[in-house]
């Protein structure tokens, strides 16, 4: 009868032959503290596990033994049932097949789909504090999530967010990456890029979704949406109105920017007959974001409580589940180009706010970054010659003005300059550019 032990045993001699798969190499950061374990958190089927891949590729490339990489992937259907202490034997099994390894330092272990052995953090914070094990983490974000792990590992934990693939990720999937900056590129070269955009506006950035047919890619996005909303929100938190909860999804999706207030869409709620509380709006707001369906973004402000009263603004977690909602017929373009700044600001680390002059006049973003100056961006589709272009103009000259510190952006969808010279003070940067480079 073969028991937990020698299934474990196989993992780990699973792990050490294991070859290195091919794979789309990712723009996440990773934290330079030592001692501290990394938690990767991210939506699901977002490219977390392939993330730690690449991680161990990399300790690989860098001449570290196989032996010195345990990759160890829990969600095994073998492996159900297993216990912490299962899972500490599988530790000293290597310890013993490997001798010296921790001791000196060049172990790493990857846990991936943690959350399905009770008790793990206990482990994981045992093993921070001996030392000797550059540790890894990962699971679903029905269980671990950012706010979790900082309570279950005590301060020994950092975070890396792993979102679907950016435009440069997509094109290096698709070997289309550009090997040289904007400025050094040809019209014709910038122009494919362009055209990269446009369809990474509608096909978003999931890996399994890219080259994917229409109506494969909107199957396999909605049963992305419906696992997580049924795992990581209904069942996990128990859910018990959740017609109120699919109501509020679908809203929050299908207007990607648009202002959201709880109490509006409470009386709206209530209008139609569905009995559900604002607290209960409010806790289902949370889990959506928890589970990382959906990213929110407040009104800047020095108070916390004009924060909290004035409305959020909502965006998905990828471009391409705006077309899954979108019922109205209305062009979702502009607001998918929103969407994938709003996220590629994230990406790269900033914390990310919206904009309402003292005039009424709203921009965007405004992104803050410890030890960089602030960016005020604003987006638009054409670069001029309509009135949503003088009115975004002017709601970014507003905004540049209250905040003088900030570095202020024009990013548009249109790559033809501006034919009048922008005010002083405000950049215009085609969308492709933007998203491509940090200027």
């Amino acid at each position: 009868m073969t028991t937990s032990h020698d299934l474990l045993r196989l993992k780990l001699a699973e792990s050490v032959a294991a070859p290195q798969p091919a794979l789309t190499r990712r723009d996440v950061r990773l934290p330079g503290i030592r001692g501290k374990a990394l938690a990767v958190i991210g939506v699901r089927r977002g490219g977390k596990t392939t993330f730690l891949r690449q991680c161990r590729a990399d300790r690989l490339a860098a001449t570290r033994p196989p032996e010195s990489q345990l990759l160890v992937s829990l969600e095994d259907e073998r492996l159900s049932g297993i216990s912490v202490a299962d899972l500490g034997w599988l530790l000293e099994e290597h310890a013993r097949q490997f001798p010296g390894l921790r001791e000196a330092g060049g172990m790493t272990l990857y846990l991936d789909e943690v959350q399905t052995v009770p008790g793990w953090e206990g482990l994981v914070r045992r093993l921070v504090d001996a030392g000797g094990v550059e540790l890894f983490v990962s699971g679903s974000s029905a269980r671990l999530l950012s706010r979790e792990v900082a309570t279950s590992l005590r301060g020994r934990a950092m975070e890396a967010l792993v979102l679907p693939f950016s435009l440069r990720e997509v094109l290096r999937h698709a070997v289309a990456e550009p090997a040289k900056p904007w400025d050094r590129l040809r019209p014709a070269e910038r122009a494919v890029l362009d055209r990269w955009l446009r369809r990474y506006l509608v096909d978003g950035g999931f890996p399994e979704a890219q080259g994917a047919e229409p109506r494969d890619r909107a199957a396999l996005l909605t049963g992305y949406v419906d696992v997580v909303v049924l795992r990581d929100v209904i069942e996990r938190h128990g859910v018990t109105n959740p017609l109120a909860l699919r109501w509020l999804e679908r809203q929050l999706l299908a207007n990607p920017g648009g202002a959201f207030s709880v109490k509006k869409y409470y009386d709206t709620l209530r209008s139609q007959g569905v009995a559900v509380g604002k607290d209960t709006l409010h806790d289902y707001l949370a889990h959506l974001e928890d589970a990382f369906l959906v990213r929110t973004v407040a009104m800047h402000s020095a108070s916390e409580r004009q924060r909290m009263v004035n409305p959020r603004k909502a965006y998905p977690v990828d471009p391409g589940l705006i077309a899954l909602f979108e019922r109205s017929g209305r062009e979702h373009q502009g607001r998918a180009l929103e969407t994938a700044v709003m996220l590629e600001l994230e990406r790269r680390g900033f914390d990310v706010s919206y904009v309402r002059t003292a005039e009424g006049w709203e921009t965007d973003f405004l992104a803050h970054r410890a030890g960089d100056r602030p960016l005020l961006v604003q987006v638009c589709l054409e670069t001029e010659g309509d009135e949503t272009w003088g009115r975004e103009l002017r709601a970014l000259q507003a905004a540049a003005a209250a905040h003088p510190k900030a570095r202020a952006f024009l990013v548009t969808l249109d790559a033809t300059p501006p034919a009048k010279a922008l005010p002083r003070g405000l950049t215009w940067v085609p969308a492709a550019r933007w998203l491509l480079e940090e200027i």
